[in-house]
């Protein structure tokens, strides 16, 4: 049977406008509210990533970002948002397509996201799934660095990646949370 719907590529979309829509109320606050913070991680190489060619250098393929206390002129449009972030005191301005995105964490509520890269050429059977699948040969897989170590245990095993990308303001660990697998509201055959 063909998915003519794209269950997947329309979970992704969705999935990609709850962080989207957070993202915006964030930018019109001009604060994130109570202890809500992101960990956002993405894909420096995609298509419409804009970075400075030192943290490119740093970060050739993924990089996490922090944003909690020490982020300015957040602008979120359509297709991508716009933050400034200090790295090393060194202040720079990053664009970071929604489409880049391979994850997105907010520890104050132990809720987390992680996407999976779908073409839209490919012709699926199964239910979407916005976590990396190890045993589908149709998609094509991303390195996502870990999300914090809280959520870490109900990620697929990924490649060593460079620790969150805001050194000015370490991170505190959290525990409990889990980031939920949509393979677990898959109808089983």
């Amino acid at each position: 049977m063909t998915d003519h719907f794209r269950y997947d590529l329309l979970t992704q979309q969705a999935l990609r406008g709850v962080v989207r829509t957070v993202l915006a109320e964030a930018a019109k606050r001009k604060a994130l509210p109570g202890d809500h913070h992101f960990y956002i991680s993405f894909d420096t190489t995609a298509e419409g990533v804009r970075m400075s060619e030192r943290l490119r250098v740093q970060y050739p393929e993924q990089m996490t970002i922090i944003l909690q206390h020490q982020f300015w002129d957040l602008a979120v449009h359509e297709r991508a948002f716009e933050v400034g972030l200090s790295f090393g005191g060194v202040p720079e301005k990053l664009t970071i397509p929604f489409e880049a995105v391979t994850g997105f964490f907010d520890p104050s509520v132990q809720f987390g996201l992680q996407f999976e890269e779908v073409s839209e050429g490919e012709n699926r059977r199964s239910p979407a799934n916005a976590q990396t699948v190890q045993d589908k040969p149709t998609k094509k897989k991303r390195a996502t660095p870990p999300l914090p170590a809280a959520a870490a245990p109900a990620l697929p095993a990924a490649a060593p990646a460079p620790p969150p990308a805001e050194p000015d303001k370490p991170a505190k660990p959290v525990s409990g949370a889990e980031v939920v697998p949509l393979d677990r509201f898959r109808k089983k055959k």
